[in-house]
């Protein structure tokens, strides 16, 4: 609290004064002061609320990207499943033909060996038809000597 000397009628009227200048000056830097804080706590709850906006806007592309995350993990495995069944299918479609394959190779070599056994019957028989024919042959060649001599 201010002391001020007293001078006729009353107290000094230029200490009083200087001291009201000086409260003044004081309350009008805490009116500046207050008004300043005012419009920095305006700036920073817009700040704020710009702030409090991202937050909600990256929470969203959080979410749909969660989202995006979990459909494509999805889309994944159903593809992953399609691509097992289609190869199971691949797989029993190429064994079934390698099954046809060699089945129709047993069956041709069942029939070349048939018909190699044929042939060799024929063989036998045509050697054995000529051997006769030969021989008839020789004994008339003989019956031909003996005429001769």
């Amino acid at each position: 609290m201010e002391k001020f000397n007293k001078a006729f009628r009353g107290y000094n009227p230029k200490e009083v004064n200087a001291f009201v200048d000086e409260v003044i000056g004081y309350i009008e830097k805490m009116v500046d002061n207050k008004a300043k804080d005012k419009q920095m706590i305006i700036a920073l709850k817009e700040a704020n609320e710009k702030l409090e906006e991202q937050v909600n806007r990256y929470k969203m592309i959080e979410t749909t990207l969660n989202k995006t995350i979990v459909a494509a993990q999805d889309n994944s495995e159903h593809i992953r499943k399609i691509a097992k069944q289609e190869s199971t299918l691949i797989v029993n479609e190429a064994r079934r033909n390698a099954n046809l394959i060699i089945n129709e190779a047993l069956l041709r070599a069942e029939k070349i060996e048939f018909e190699t056994n044929n042939m060799k019957k024929r063989m036998v028989l045509f050697k054995r038809k000529l051997r006769s024919v030969i021989e008839t042959q020789l004994e008339m060649v003989d019956e031909i000597e003996i005429l001769d001599i």
